[in-house]
């Protein structure tokens, strides 16, 4: 980890449930590590941006305007508006202050709505994204093309690791804003407690995904960090496809529910399947992911758990 060593590194969105993970590993790697607010400075504004990365070595950008299905139908300009002109921001900032080394983070949302399985790097522009998604995604794509852009025109370093979905303690666990993990997590773990009969769940329960425990993501960012120096999209998932109905029963045991699962099919599923090759970056940065769906549900419950005391 003597990359590390007294590195000035900046996380945007340092304080945020992906964020706090990273930071701990970089005080662990003996990085001089700082996460600025957005209360402090705003990256939708250049001065915002420049100001948060200044003086920084490494910018690992975290920061964004996210949420689940709920919340992208109900603020698709917000997210379009606010992811881009963070990106934009960030990379021109970065520029300025010559940093050495930028982790732009980019989402699975960024594929197209019809992607062959496993989603392979060189699809990722082969069609628009699924419709809830795509203010949200077509926002993170562009930070491709800026950091090759910027590659180019600037010889900047900078990679942009694509995330599969998330999930983990500390998550985000609000009904009507959160992943899917984290909402069925509250909705279980308060149906067992109240001795609920049913709970509802959106849509049908047929599309898949993969889901990535956080430290897991903290860890392949540093990795990126170290090893990668390219503009080409690198995957970071596990590569395992788990459907949302078996997800569901997974979580409904660990839980020790006992109760009926209904579907509201009038709920929307978003993309039918999701789910990565992660071929590329076990070649390039050397990441695997290590936690297990089922341990990582289990940490996840009990941190949720822990937090209702």
């Amino acid at each position: 980890m003597s990359y590390w060593t007294d590195t000035k590194a900046v996380v945007t969105g340092g304080h945020g449930f992906l964020g706090r993970g990273v930071v701990r590993l970089l005080d662990e790697a003996g990085a001089d590590v700082r996460a600025p607010r957005s209360s402090e400075h705003d990256l939708r504004d250049p001065s915002g941006a420049e100001a948060a990365i200044r003086g920084a070595d490494v910018v690992i950008h975290l920061a964004a305007n996210v949420g689940g299905i709920g919340y992208n139908l109900r603020n698709p300009a917000a997210l379009i508006r606010d992811n881009t002109l963070m990106g934009l921001n960030v990379y021109e900032a970065c520029r300025d202050a010559n940093v050495d080394n930028l982790i732009a983070v980019c989402s699975v949302c960024a594929y197209p709505k019809v992607t062959p399985t496993p989603f392979s790097e060189q699809d990722i522009w082969n069609g628009f994204p699924e419709e809830s998604n795509a203010p949200y995604g077509v926002a993170k794509r562009l930070l491709l093309v800026l950091s090759d852009a910027y590659r180019r025109e600037h010889g900047m370093r900078s990679s942009v690791p694509v995330l599969a979905n998330l999930y983990g303690p500390g998550d985000n666990f609000d009904l009507e804003d959160s992943h899917v993990i984290a909402a069925m997590i509250h909705k279980y773990v308060v149906a067992a407690e109240t001795e609920q009969p049913q709970v509802v769940l959106w849509g049908t329960g047929a599309p898949s995904r993969e889901f990535l425990y956080v430290d897991d993501a903290a860890q392949a960012l540093l990795l990126a960090a170290e090893h990668c120096d390219s503009s080409e999209a690198v995957n970071i998932g596990t590569g395992t496809e788990t459907r949302i109905a078996d997800l569901a029963t997974l979580i409904s045991d660990l839980v020790g529910y006992g109760g009926e699962t209904v579907w509201d099919s009038s709920r929307p599923d978003g993309q039918s399947e999701r789910y990565l090759n992660v071929t590329r970056a076990r070649e390039l940065i050397g990441f695997e992911a290590q936690t297990s769906l089922e341990r990582g549900l289990r940490a996840t419950i009990e941190g949720f758990r822990a937090d209702r005391r």
